[in-house]
């Protein structure tokens, strides 16, 4: 019968909440992957309709969604690094778990 030690049940307690915090961030990933695409569209109608109507209103508009897309961008950004952050720190543990 093998004995557990208390270091490789905390390591493994850790690697469980790595786990759970790496898929709800697979799912925030996903939502703001899905609204990215959405404003992005957006943005493009607005740059469209600001072309077409020159007018300072549309103009204005496009500029705003644009910033939006931009806050996206960034948003997607974080959560690609907080998950690239996380599965450094689970291949960590895992290694230390193994040895």
């Amino acid at each position: 019968m093998q004995v557990v030690s208390r270091r490789s049940t905390r390591l493994e307690r850790k690697l469980f909440r790595i786990v759970d915090e790496l898929a709800r961030l697979a799912e925030e990933e996903r939502l703001v992957s899905e609204e990215l695409v959405y404003h992005r569209h957006l943005h493009d109608d607005a740059v469209r309709d600001a072309a077409v109507s020159g007018a300072p209103m549309d103009r204005r508009e496009a500029d705003l969604v644009a910033a939006d897309v931009a806050r996206f961008e960034r948003r997607l950004a974080e959560v690609e690094r907080r998950r690239r952050v996380l599965e450094e720190r689970r291949r960590e543990l895992l290694r230390r778990l193994e040895g």
